[in-house]
């Protein structure tokens, strides 16, 4: 700011010009006693005081010269005063600087000005021209530099209100004879803020938190965050409305419709904690804020993480406890915004109460149902408690819950082809598809080596990946299916990050099978391979497809016959079962996703088997000696009466066996050389009526020729009433006490 003083000449336009430029054109108001712009110059011709006031908006290196502030006397006669400014460069000027100030509270601005000069202080109009603020709100404070060159001024303003708030200038005046020079060195902006109320929130580390603030009348105005014990030196705002934004660690959106601001802390940390001001800017210079002072809590139960798998078009419940005085809120994060994890909120027509409560009836429990379950519905949801106050909105997140798709398992033999099904979402057709093998998170994948992309179609050595953008569905086929080849693929779609929310099992079944026989008491122990799955499964079923959804798996079969132990540097698991019973017979595949076939068969014990052998003991021994006394009595018949072809017996000799027949045959496959099968037959009549020539007992046997061996293998019919036959068949060998093969039927 320069000042020209002209007082004899008070009413007489005024100028001025640059000597350097041959003052080839002069600069005036054009009007008195009124502020005009001419350029980057601003003048006022003061008929009052008869001065010339010339004003510096922005000083430039251009601006350096020399100058004729001067008046036009008369037609041909001009007085002027020749000025000199030197324009220079530092950094450290201007100052800038920023000062709040509470409605009706007191502020305090100082400035350092040169020992010689007077402190200058004024205040910028609508024009930014700086005008004189009163001089009795200046007070010279004590303190200098080291060199004792500068001195220290405030302004000190109580009672602040909205006609204080703007833009001040402070600087060093100096005076000449007939100029006046006010160099503003330091640029103080006062913001008037104006508190409309405080609450206080708490959140858990690890944990989400959702603040709303609610600016209803003021729904175009832009919105902010700082944190007051920082000074609020730094202000979290979106930049820009009804968008998601993501500034440090908190993701912020302006929603214009509502006049609401989200601010979403992704993570809460110890760091996060303090008091906090949620504001408005009115106006460039007033603002409207609340103030919120966030309590950090630590708690090794939050926050809470759950995955939930389910099948395409089932149906999944999702639950929740919150304290008893809360509102319960669900959300759904985001998958366009997998890095910001936005959680946005699902329809509430979904969340149901249900029945329960914590010991000291301080909890509810909240449940979300989704039925018929699509690609749509997988992803990540948080659940927590939401509370509310006059102008702020809180929602703390305590519990993940990672919703998985699973898709009917893929069932396949060794060196065959198998074909993994991918529906996905259609807004995501234009998106990059991969198949993903095991584990298939974002930091920690293992994908396949090929993507597929729009209608295209991706084929290596084995792997063909298509994708079909009509159907919304991309497949893989893979071929010559080995032991490798098992597992579990993910379904992945590329976004920000991959996206895995929907999978499928693999299973090959290996060309080998197992058969065990085994008897009522026996134990058995059963190995099975695995190529380093997490999960290893021994179940029960008629088909290997059902033991990913509903066979029977060590982990939930209840029987403490049922062990299982690992030998994982050998690859190998293995299943024991004691105490055989008949109902565990059946088909077992073991394994994981690769899977052999077990065929189990349990017999009857070997209990019953020595009853039934022994019974068959005696049995034989009778065919023995009814066999030796027929042949005896054959012997002497013959010798007696030549003729006679067959003996009969009386009934008394043999009536108490109950068989009416008899095979035993040595079923051992031998050769001996020279020699010819020694079989001897025997016929027995036992006549059950003496007048029924056709009532016989029959018996054949076939012995061994060696002595030595024992019968292998014997069949015995038993008659349990004389009008009714029933079977009961033995085996047994001559190198164990009992049968290894026992069927008895009365």
């Amino acid at each position: 700011m320069i000042k020209c003083e002209h007082p004899q000449y008070k009413t007489q336009p005024k100028y001025i010009c640059k000597e350097s430029d041959g003052c080839s054109e002069r600069e005036n108001p054009g009007v008195q006693d009124e502020w005009m712009e001419n350029g980057d110059v601003s003048l006022y011709d003061d008929t009052r005081a008869g001065v010339l006031m010339v004003f510096f908006r922005e000083l430039k290196a251009a601006d350096a010269g020399t100058y004729r502030c001067g008046v036009n006397i008369s037609d041909y006669a001009e007085s002027f005063t020749q000025l000199q400014l030197r324009v220079k460069h530092d950094p450290r000027n201007p100052k800038r600087v920023t000062e709040y100030a509470l409605f009706g509270g007191e502020v305090n601005f100082t400035c350092q000005i040169p020992e010689q000069h007077k402190v200058d202080f004024c205040k910028e109009d609508d024009n930014q021209i700086c005008q004189n603020i009163s001089s009795s709100k200046v007070i010279q404070i004590s303190g200098s530099s080291e060199r004792n060159e500068e001195r220290v001024f405030t302004v000190s303003i109580s009672n602040v209100s909205v006609r204080d708030a703007g833009v001040y200038w402070c600087g060093a005046e100096t005076r000449d004879t007939y100029l006046t020079f006010i160099s503003l060195t330091t640029k103080i902006q006062l913001n008037l803020l104006t508190k409309v109320g405080m609450s206080r929130v708490s959140g858990y580390s690890g944990g989400r938190l959702m603040i709303k603030c609610e600016y209803p009348q003021y729904k175009t105005k832009p919105k902010y965050i700082c944190k007051e014990s920082d000074g609020c030196s730094e202000r979290k705002n979106p930049g820009v409305q009804d968008e998601w934004m993501e500034n440090g660690d908190v993701s912020l959106y302006d929603d214009t419709r509502a006049g609401v601001l989200m601010v979403f802390f992704r993570e809460l940390k110890a760091a996060d904690e303090g008091t906090y001001r949620c504001g408005v800017k009115v106006s460039d210079y007033t603002e409207s804020f609340t103030q919120l002072q966030l309590h950090f809590k630590h708690d090794a139960k939050y926050p809470k993480n759950e995955t939930e798998s389910v099948y395409l078009g089932g149906e999944v419940n999702i639950t929740c406890q919150i304290p008893e005085t809360y509102e319960v809120h669900f959300c759904k994060e985001d998958d366009n915004h997998t890095y910001n994890h936005i959680c946005q909120n699902i329809s509430s027509s979904k969340v149901t109460q249900m029945s329960g409560s914590s010991e000291r009836n301080e909890e509810r429990v909240f449940t979300v149902s989704i039925s018929n379950v699509s690609v749509r519905d997988a992803g990540v949801y948080w659940c927590g408690a939401e509370t509310r106050d006059t102008y702020l909105t809180f929602i703390s997140l305590t519990k993940k819950i990672q919703l998985n798709l699973i898709m009917a398992p893929a069932v396949r033999h060794e060196g065959e082809s198998a074909e993994i099904i991918c529906p996905y979402d259609s807004i995501y057709k234009s998106n990059t598809k991969s198949l993903c093998k095991g584990k298939c998170s974002t930091r920690d994948r293992n994908p396949l080596s090929e993507t597929v992309r729009e209608e295209k179609e991706t084929k290596t050595d084995r792997l063909t990946l298509k994708d079909n953008v009509t159907a919304s569905v991309f497949t893989g086929t893979i071929t010559g299916l080995t032991a490798e080849d098992a597992g579990k693929y993910w379904c992945a779609v590329t976004l920000e990050t991959d996206l895995n929310y929907l999978y499928t099992h693999l299973m090959v079944i290996m060309n080998e099978e197992l058969n065990l026989t085994k008897y009522e008491g026996d134990d058995v122990s059963i190995q099975c391979k695995h190529h380093d799955e997490d999960q290893k499964s021994f179940c029960k079923a008629h088909e290997a497809s059902m033991c990913v959804k509903e066979g029977v798996s060590l982990e939930t079969i209840r029987d403490d016959r049922f062990s299982f132990s690992d030998e994982a540097s050998t690859g190998v698991f293995t299943v024991n079962i004691t105490d055989l019973r008949e109902e565990d017979s059946g088909i077992y595949w073991c394994g994981a996703h690769v899977t052999v076939r077990v065929n189990l068969e349990v017999k009857k014990s070997v209990s019953d088997r020595i009853i039934v052998s022994c019974v068959c003991m005696t049995v034989l021994l009778m065919g023995a000696s009814v066999l030796f006394l027929y042949k005896l009595g054959y012997i002497k018949t013959r010798d007696q009466h030549p003729s006679t072809d067959r003996t009969e017996m009386s009934s008394g000799e043999a009536s108490h066996a109950a068989c009416d027949y008899e095979n035993i045959r040595d079923v051992r496959q031998r050769s001996v050389s020279g020699t010819e099968e020694n079989v001897l037959y025997s016929t027995v009549t036992n006549p059950t009526d003496t007048s029924d020539p056709h009532d016989t007992l029959y018996s054949t046997v076939q012995l061994p020729t060696n002595p030595s061996d024992g019968i292998l293998y014997a069949s015995v019919h038993f008659q349990k009433h004389a009008e009714s036959l029933s079977d009961a068949k033995v085996t047994f060998n001559n190198e164990e006490i009992y049968c290894d093969y026992t069927t008895l039927g009365f």
